[in-house]
């Protein structure tokens, strides 16, 4: 079946109604990566000349200069040119759940339209490298992913608008705390847990750690800023638990009050030098070249409705996440592992409450 991608692109436009080639954005980002303005055109497929044609344009655009070239040093982007290749990554980082959930929305219209009533999937859960990977696996069954918080996926698996629920329980005394926030959501005789991965969580740094960043205790440390993720996600509810269990205020942290929505937005925000550390998983900073300290370990988990086990699509389902295909491609991802992946558990065994506290 045939499925749609949603992806952000870019308008720059002057006063004459001049609009800059967008081919520009990704040579931009090429010479960021490779430092030499020969390699950077093989990256994006073009050749020298074309290059250098980009660049004066695009100079001439702005009126500033994008690159600089100096002999022997290679190319380096100037402080424009930086700032235009970081905003294009922060826009795809923040953009990119709500588009896949767009992405999952028509592609899920169009398999109604050409094929009637279709059987789907409903996955509620909280933006992550491993559930980006699901709809490229669940190539034979339908999957309308909504990302949202792993509280508020909880309670539409318990509204019935969702067959499937994502939540995170870290690994530990940190987990407690929240661990205690499920146990009016998951009900031991009505619902099951799925294993789906492990991630390593931790700080985001700028590569070779500057301004030697230890622990959650550094983020007090003078002229240390710091970005964070929304109040209600998962993410943030850890955060908050490693404050807590190193006595640190919030009130203490410099930016703390600055919200992103997603690992990649905070990474690509730490990354631009807008702030000099955050907090998300190993994926996120080594995507975007940071340094990386772990800090915990949290199990991504899956919730449903017991008596849903029996139906196809959640046999599907369970058949995708215990397949090899899927957990290689878990393994690939920086601090990611299965963890008794496609596994049904009972819930007293996750959350270790007595059954009849319903």
């Amino acid at each position: 079946m045939k499925k749609i991608t949603v992806l952000p692109t870019w308008c720059f436009r002057d006063d004459a109604g001049n609009q800059l080639d967008l081919q520009l954005l990704r040579l931009l980002g090429a010479v960021y990566r490779r430092g030499k303005l020969t390699q950077a055109a093989e990256d994006v497929g073009i050749s020298y000349r074309h290059a250098w044609n980009l660049l004066r344009q695009g100079s001439a655009f702005f009126g500033v200069a994008l690159v600089e070239m100096q002999r022997g040093r290679g190319a380096q982007l100037t402080p424009l040119g930086e700032k235009l290749l970081w905003a294009e990554q922060r826009a795809v980082a923040r953009l990119g759940p709500q588009l896949e959930s767009l992405g999952s929305e028509l592609n899920l219209a169009i398999a109604r339209e050409q094929q009637g009533q279709v059987s789907v999937l409903r996955l509620h859960a909280s933006h992550g490298f491993a559930v980006e990977l699901l709809p490229k696996h669940l190539t034979a069954l339908p999957l309308d992913l909504q990302y949202c918080s792993p509280q508020e996926s909880l309670a539409a698996l318990n509204r019935g608008s969702c067959d499937v629920a994502g939540f995170h329980l870290p690994r530990g005394a940190v987990g407690e705390r929240i661990r205690a926030t499920y146990q009016g959501l998951l009900k031991p005789q009505e619902h099951r847990v799925i294993g789906f991965i492990t991630r390593t969580q931790g700080l985001m740094v700028a590569p070779g750690n500057p301004l030697c960043i230890q622990g959650v205790a550094s983020l007090t440390a003078e002229g240390v800023r710091f970005v964070n993720r929304q109040a209600s996600s998962g993410t943030r509810s850890l955060l908050d638990c490693l404050l807590s269990e190193a006595e640190v205020a919030s009130v203490a942290i410099r930016g703390f009050e600055v919200e992103e929505f997603t690992h990649s937005a905070v990474a690509a925000y730490v990354a631009a030098g807008m702030a000099d550390v955050g907090f998300g998983v190993q994926a996120g900073a080594e995507k975007f070249g940071l340094d990386f300290i772990p800090l915990a370990v949290e199990d991504y988990l899956l919730a449903c409705h017991h008596h849903a086990l029996k139906e196809p699509r959640l046999q599907s389902f369970l058949e995708v996440l215990s397949g090899e295909a899927f957990q290689q491609a878990v393994q690939a991802l920086p601090g990611y592992r299965p963890s008794r992946c496609g596994e049904v558990m009972e819930v007293e065994s996750v959350l270790d409450v007595d059954s009849q506290s319903e």
